[in-house]
């Protein structure tokens, strides 16, 4: 773990919103204290469009364009608290989108890659990270499927869309008990948030719960 979250200058305006984000996130059963606080520090509405801002904490996930959303609060929730379970240093996040998810886990943990495969996306949210000084993200623009074997092994690897499996290179790239935390699932179809977990004699899979997901899509734009 670091030493510390960094010290959050910007958007502390909507501290009470965020209070009320984080009392129902604990009704609708997320215990991790540190998510939590996470969540409660981290003004959400920054990472949205200024005509979504009055809508960034309710319980919704919300269009950033691209064919893409910014999950709900609970979901972000969920798998951060699932990440988290098993004590990682270094998280990989497949689909940086906003940026949001990355924030919050580098809240928590020393480091955090993450790829994005539409360089728009990318753009917006570099800046967003600067301005909350989040100094422990590191971000690129490419095909997530493939990882980043340069900086592997990760002791947890987040996906944010829906695959039926998860990608080989990706399991690869897990340091040994690591964790992949997504959605495994056919798009429209049955989905499940799942962590697959890589032990001394193999992978094994555990299905968390219902989860509902943009499809994975590969290549980078």
């Amino acid at each position: 773990m670091s030493a510390g979250p960094p010290q959050l200058g910007l958007g502390m305006t909507s501290r009470r919103t965020r209070e009320r984000m984080v009392a129902r996130l604990r009704r609708q059963g997320i215990r991790d204290e540190r998510v939590l606080a996470a969540m409660a520090r981290l003004p959400r509405h920054l990472f949205v469009d200024e005509a979504l801002a009055s809508r960034a904490y309710e319980d919704t996930a919300l269009p950033i364009g691209h064919g893409q959303t910014l999950s709900q609060p609970y979901t972000v929730a969920r798998m951060s608290e699932l990440v988290l379970a098993g004590g990682p240093r270094r998280v990989l996040e497949i689909g940086t989108g906003t940026g949001y998810q990355a924030a919050v886990l580098a809240l928590l943990v020393e480091e955090v890659c993450t790829i994005e495969r539409l360089m728009p996306l990318l753009r917006r949210a570099r800046p967003r990270w600067r301005a909350l000084a989040l100094y422990n993200i590191r971000a690129r623009h490419g095909d997530g499927a493939e990882g980043w074997p340069a900086r592997a092994p990760f002791d947890a690897i987040l996906l944010t869309a829906a695959v039926p499996e998860p990608p080989p290179a990706l399991l690869a790239q897990l340091a040994p008990a690591g964790r992949l935390v997504g959605p495994l699932g056919v798009p429209g179809g049955r989905q499940a948030l799942t962590v697959v977990t890589r032990g001394p004699h193999g992978w094994t899979a555990e299905p968390v719960e219902p989860a509902s997901f943009v499809p994975w899509r590969g290549g980078a734009e």
